[in-house]
């Protein structure tokens, strides 16, 4: 049985449940798409996917409005799955446990996937409603958005006529961003060595568990200086290499689940010899009370746990090298923008560390709004993978999205929210990539704005979604979509 009947839009909150049944993380969206196109054949609207993965529907104008211009209608249908320590869920293969928590909607143990997926239930609830006054809808939901923006960088948008484009893709009512950061996808391997053993015995094994981190979208949350349980392994490796003069070892490494999220748990395995069983851990266990006092603000949660046993090991490598690239490399906040207030202009996220065959690799998400700012931060990492004989790959490379000065449909939809709020809305660019940036640079002269409703702790299982703000925001934007229905075509 439904748990969020009665909420209303009806319509869009249907659609967002039967979204939530079927597993959508990137990289799994084969079910999601297949149910846009049954939904758009059913309806008999023009559809297709492309190569890139993308869902394409196209509908008809309202009676009357059919010399209008087409307008574009933008989402993405992939989300970030994350669960809470001790889930059990399969995101792989299991939906999502839907639950109401006052004005909140929410998923049981697990990011709720409103990030974009409120976006795909306000664009079907639109597309069967045959009593709205609207243009020409030209709809784009995209694949692969959390993980590199592959599906609008694969879209080829000669099949599309609009110049107009709204994103539904920001996560604040009374928002409209109209410019985003550009970013890469930086992957670096560090190649981890056997170390000389001379006949010692590492028989002292220690598991360490970072976990309980806030987290978070690692654009929007970058500038909250929230902990990172990928850097904070770096630490206490480093200072188990200290104490045991480096004759530690280093079993397993495991942390984050995406580049754009701020990893919250990491778990690390090492060994050492029992000589120096009692300075590992008084010296973790020392760090782990300073780290936990550094974060008590941003991470009020946040667990560090030791356990050591008696086991040895014949296939760690040495952790000298993950220790050094972990502590060297930068992450967080690397400069904040000089002209607006408050903005971060360059940062870069650890966001997915692992121990791959006798390799270390990091995967980071390097964000700026200044195509140099970005190349000098990637170069960095280069230069400390290269100083340990590392190998570095740059992939998903998107720009940025520029502020338009002359926006016919930014000044048509801020008339229209004065309408509807009785204010103004408040216009602003953000230290995130949305893919308006490379959509504006496939479309010549495209005019795009992205709006959300209030959704909370995206990219984390705390993920929670204003019923109220949805309901507004739906109704906000019908309102714009007859509003657009004054330009005519070409």
């Amino acid at each position: 049985m439904s748990v969020i009947t009665g909420l209303n839009p009806e319509r869009v909150f249907f659609y967002f449940e039967e979204i939530a049944k079927i597993p959508h993380g990137s990289g799994n969206t084969d079910g999601i798409r297949k149910y846009l196109l049954d939904f758009a054949k059913e309806k008999k609207l023009d559809c297709n996917s492309d190569s890139a993965g993308n869902v394409i529907i196209k509908k008809s104008a309202s009676k009357g409005c059919e010399k209008c211009a087409p307008v574009i209608l933008q989402g993405h249908m992939d989300m970030v799955a994350v669960k809470a320590p001790g889930i059990t869920k399969d995101m792989q293969t299991e939906g999502l446990d839907l639950f109401i928590e006052g004005d909140f909607l929410g998923a049981k143990g697990t990011s709720l996937g409103g990030d974009d997926g409120i976006a795909v239930a306000y664009i079907l609830a639109i597309l069967e409603d045959d009593t709205l006054v609207h243009p020409p809808l030209e709809i784009l939901i995209t694949d692969s958005e959390e993980v590199g923006m592959d599906g609008a960088s694969g879209f080829d948008p000669s099949g599309f006529k609009g110049k107009t484009l709204i994103n539904i893709d920001s996560e604040e009512e009374g928002i409209f961003t109209v410019g985003c950061a550009g970013g890469a996808m930086v992957t670096c391997r560090i190649p981890l060595t056997d170390i000389s053993v001379d006949n010692e015995k590492f028989d002292i094994k220690a598991d360490i568990t970072i976990s309980g981190l806030t987290g978070g979208h690692s654009g929007e949350m970058i500038n909250k200086y929230r902990a990172n349980a990928c850097k904070i392994a770096g630490r206490l490796l480093w200072a188990a290499n200290e104490v045991t003069e480096s004759r530690c070892l280093l079993g397993e490494i495991k942390g984050g689940t995406a580049d754009n999220a701020i990893p919250t748990d990491c778990r690390m395995t090492i060994f050492t010899p029992s000589v120096y069983e009692s300075k590992v851990r008084d010296r973790i266990n020392y760090l782990a009370s300073e780290i936990k006092e550094e974060y008590s603000v941003t991470d009020p949660d946040i667990r560090i746990h030791l356990e050591l046993s008696k086991e040895s090991d014949d296939k760690g490598r040495d952790s000298r090298k993950a220790a050094l690239f972990l502590c060297s490399v930068p992450n967080g906040v690397i400069r904040m923008n000089d002209n607006i207030p408050g903005l971060v202009e360059t940062s870069l996220n650890l966001g997915i560390l692992k121990k791959d065959d006798d390799n270390l690799c990091a995967q980071f998400l390097v964000r700026s709004d200044t195509t140099s700012a970005k190349e000098d931060v990637i170069n960095t990492l280069k230069s400390v993978t290269a100083l340990l004989n590392g190998t570095v790959t740059v992939s998903g490379v998107y720009p940025g999205w520029k502020y338009r000065v002359d926006s016919p449909l930014r000044e048509l939809m801020k008339d229209a929210f004065k309408e509807v709020y009785g204010r103004e809305p408040r216009v602003e660019a953000i230290h995130a990539g949305l893919e308006c940036g490379i959509l504006a640079s496939k479309i010549e002269g495209l005019d795009a704005v992205s709006i959300g409703p209030d959704i909370k702790d995206i990219h984390t299982f705390d993920e929670r979604l204003s019923i109220p703000s949805t309901e507004r925001v739906y109704s906000y934007l019908i309102k714009v979509l007859e509003k657009l229905t004054v330009l005519s075509g070409s």
